[in-house]
């Protein structure tokens, strides 16, 4: 009978394998699609995380530009510097700010800070959007006293540089040309944080400079990281 009429199974099997590739070429579409739009969202978020580094790049630099600006006078009479990739205001004359081994701050140290401050949050008050937090660190060299082992030095000098900060947050905060904005923000924003000898400064020959080691630096964290991780968060 086949011989006659021919059998169809053929036919059939070649319909059923075209319905196959047809399904197989749809999916294979399908999944090209999802691609492009995946892509394309990563494209986007990826201008988004670049248009983020470009403002944090600007604003870092208009706040430099500020300070700079603002302090330029001062910073010889007060023996400052400002770092411009920190945006970092350091005081590096030790034996103004503080009696050696002494958290209470040498009254030459508050006349600078009365100065200092009011101007300090009145520069930043342009860019209080962008800032995350101001860090008031005190940092040491690695000595402490003759015969003190390294390690004892080390958390001997944490806790003197973490009472020497405190020390200047509560100066700053209680000055009594602030207003009740400024004191608020300080509050909210404001840390006072001690490096001890973390943080050395060193000298050409990779020696300690004892003298530069002992600082206390205003930093400014802005809050570009905190953006870019909430857009990556959101990939």
């Amino acid at each position: 009978m086949n011989s006659i009429f021919g059998s169809s199974r053929g036919k059939e099997d070649g319909e059923h394998w075209l319905t196959v590739s047809d399904l197989m070429a749809g999916l294979m579409m399908v999944f090209l699609f999802i691609a492009i739009a995946f892509m394309r969202h990563v494209s986007i978020e990826r201008d988004k995380i670049k248009d983020v580094a470009v403002a944090y790049q600007q604003n870092q630099v208009a706040i430099f530009d500020a300070l700079n600006e603002e302090f330029k006078k001062d910073l010889v009479k007060w023996k400052a510097s400002i770092d411009e990739k920190t945006l970092a205001f350091h005081f590096n004359s030790p034996e103004v700010l503080f009696a050696t081994g002494e958290s209470s701050l040498n009254p030459e140290f508050e006349e600078i800070l009365s100065n200092f401050i009011p101007r300090y949050l009145e520069v930043l008050e342009t860019y209080k959007e962008s800032i995350d937090e101001v860090r008031i660190e005190g940092h040491t060299s690695s000595e402490w006293g003759v015969d003190t082992h390294p390690d004892d030095a080390y958390f001997f000098n944490m806790t003197l540089s973490q009472n020497r900060t405190r020390s200047v947050l509560n100066y700053s905060y209680l000055l009594p040309n602030l207003n009740s904005q400024q004191r608020k923000w300080i509050k909210s924003s404001f840390a006072a944080v001690g490096l001890a000898s973390s943080r050395l400064k060193l000298n050409a020959d990779g020696s300690e400079n004892k003298e530069k080691s002992r600082r206390v630096t205003f930093r400014v964290i802005t809050n570009a990281d905190i953006q870019i991780r909430k857009i990556v968060d959101g990939l």
